[in-house]
């Protein structure tokens, strides 16, 4: 900071010093040309030119000058000449002293002015760096608030403490992914600890066995899904290791097609727009992005409902019918273990992944994913990819 300080003011001290130097150098010289004639006009206004010794000129006087001045005797106008260059010599030595004395004070109050507007320009540089000395864990919610006219460093500011909020909607959101994965982990081993003590308690039934066999087998399907969940949000946060050409409307109507028993089954109709989009990625990752979207927009959907999924240019869109979401709720979807409404623990209940899967491998693409809900209920999700329409395959 203070060397800084010093590089600011010994540059603008630097500046003004110049400055002042320039300033009177051009007044020295305008005042060296002028000073000898108008001293020479004052002594000895006219001389005849006869009078005049061999070589010398007369000044240039007008005529009405040359009437009204005395006439002076032959070799005055030599004594004059030398009286006119000493007291020259004199003014300019004393125009010499006085500069040389006002440049030294001028000199000085310039760095001292150097110093202090030096100092005035970093101070919010100062008060952002003991700001970020501060800052830890257990503060993150302070801010500069720099107050400052507008300008650059007003903005480096506010730029600051921009990226303190994302910091701190970061922090939070890791600690609730780790308080919620702790809380997911440990549901379903409790649930195998019940079973198992209440099956091994007793000499149970052979009924009882079934039930406790069916039971840990549920829960341990539910302990793989989750941790494959988290797995696969492992790998999407890290980015891609390597892309290809994958054609999105190919993935999406074979993962529709995977997905109609399921459809079926819940009495969903799903409705299919697809135009033929190519995406450099991950052929995997992308795969789940569509069978998350479309798996979700199934499951909180009502018998009779409707998915419709359309691909383009413009990127991926699955929407639904279903139960009202309140639009408040959407930014918190897509983080990990959030749902419209809470879990219940009922069969084929998810984790609470799949959003968050599809915006974490959206990202990776270089894309981004928002919501919005619809008029009449359910919800339209949407997934911007940087896509191109194949003109080989367009044809």
């Amino acid at each position: 900071m203070n060397s800084e300080r010093t590089r600011l003011a010994a540059l603008y001290g630097g500046l003004l010093v110049m400055a002042g130097v320039l300033l009177l150098a051009i007044v020295y010289l305008l005042v060296s040309e002028n000073v000898y004639a108008g001293i020479v006009t004052a002594v000895a206004p006219a001389v005849p030119a006869a009078r005049l010794d061999a070589g010398t000129a007369a000044p240039a006087l007008p005529t009405s000058e040359w009437a009204q001045t005395a006439v002076i005797e032959p070799g005055q106008y030599a004594v004059a000449q030398k009286v006119s260059t000493a007291a020259g010599d004199a003014a300019l030595s004393q125009l010499l002293t006085v500069s040389g004395v006002s440049l030294a004070v001028y000199s000085a109050l310039s760095v001292a002015l150097a110093w202090w507007m030096a100092g005035r320009v970093l101070r919010p540089v100062g008060v952002i760096t003991a700001r970020a000395r501060r800052l830890s864990g257990s503060n993150l919610h302070e801010r500069i608030a720099l107050k400052a006219p507008p300008g650059e460093l007003k903005e480096l500011a506010d730029t600051f403490d921009g990226m303190l909020d994302r910091i701190q909607q970061l922090v939070a959101a890791r600690q609730r992914f780790a308080a919620n994965a702790a809380h997911e982990l440990r549901t379903p081993l409790a649930v195998q600890r019940a079973a198992a003590e209440i099956g091994l308690a007793d000499d149970p039934p052979p009924e009882k066995v079934a039930w406790i066999r069916d039971k840990l087998i549920d829960t341990a399907d539910n302990s793989e899904r989750l941790i494959e969940g988290l797995l696969l949000l492992a790998v999407s946060d890290e980015g891609l290791r390597r892309r290809e050409r994958v054609a999105l409307d190919e993935t999406v109507t074979t993962v529709t097609d995977a997905l109609a028993a399921e459809a079926k089954e819940r009495d969903i109709t799903v409705e299919v727009a697809a135009r033929p989009v190519t995406v450099e990625g991950d052929a995997v990752l992308l795969g789940h992005l569509v069978h998350n979207l479309v798996a979700n927009a199934l499951r909180h959907n009502h018998p009779g409902g409707t998915v419709t999924v359309r691909v383009g240019p413009d990127g991926l869109e699955v929407a639904n019918t279903g139960p009202r979401v309140d639009p408040a709720a959407l930014p918190l979807l897509f983080e990990p273990f959030r749902r419209a409404r809470a879990r219940r623990h009922a069969p084929g209940e998810g984790a609470g992944l799949g959003l968050s899967i599809v915006a974490s491998v959206a990202r990776a693409h270089g894309g981004d994913v928002g919501a919005r809900t619809n008029p009449g209920g359910g919800l339209t999700a949407r997934v911007t990819l940087p896509t191109r329409l194949p003109a080989a395959r367009a044809q």
